[in-house]
């Protein structure tokens, strides 16, 4: 990403000889920066074989949960950097069901899994042994692939939105911000 493509489309530097501020070159630059940020998560780190297993025990202890309710509480308490797939968790909890470790119910063509007593034991001394999942899940990267690009696409969706409803000032006002946050960012990196 250019230091000055903001600038660029916004008007204000780079030679753009037409006047104010031309909303193709806004759009473009506000997409561009949500694709470099969605390409910096789509790289995130797999979870290791054992974790969702390990996830599924640990939120049984918790309380009975059904399928997706596990893989949405996963999620949540991962802050967004883990969601295991459907594929990934219903065969965990077949394969759970068929050691023994956990029953399931059906109820309003919904099945809603829980632990059964061997269940609550071995999820119990896994919890023991190691940090849930999740934990770890944001700890890997140090939550650069979860709250970083969510903040900068955020940030690139106001943008855009000023440029699309704003007048002149607003526009002139919100290119100001950018160009403080910038240099605030800059600075971060400076200090390190």
């Amino acid at each position: 990403m250019s230091g000055s493509f903001l600038g660029d489309a916004f008007g204000g530097r780079g030679g753009n000889s037409t006047p104010g501020w031309p909303m193709s070159n806004i759009l473009e630059a506000m997409e561009q920066l949500r694709t470099q940020f969605e390409q910096k998560t789509s790289g995130a780190p797999r979870m290791n074989k054992g974790d969702v297993r390990s996830a599924v025990l640990s939120l049984l202890l918790e309380q009975p949960m059904h399928g997706y309710q596990i893989i949405r509480e996963i999620e949540e308490r991962s802050g967004g950097s883990w969601k295991p797939s459907p594929g990934s968790v219903y065969p965990t909890l077949q394969l759970l069901t068929d050691e023994g470790l956990v029953q399931s119910e059906e109820s309003n063509g919904r099945k809603t899994y829980s632990l059964t007593a061997e269940g609550r034991e071995a999820a119990g001394e896994e919890t023991t042994e190691r940090t849930a999942p999740w934990e770890s899940a944001g700890s890997r990267d140090g939550g650069r692939m979860t709250a970083l690009p969510k903040a900068g696409v955020e940030l690139a969706q106001a943008a855009a939105q000023v440029a699309r409803t704003g007048d002149k000032e607003q526009v002139a006002q919100a290119v100001d911000i950018l160009d403080d946050a910038r240099r605030k960012l800059y600075a971060i990196l400076a200090q390190g």
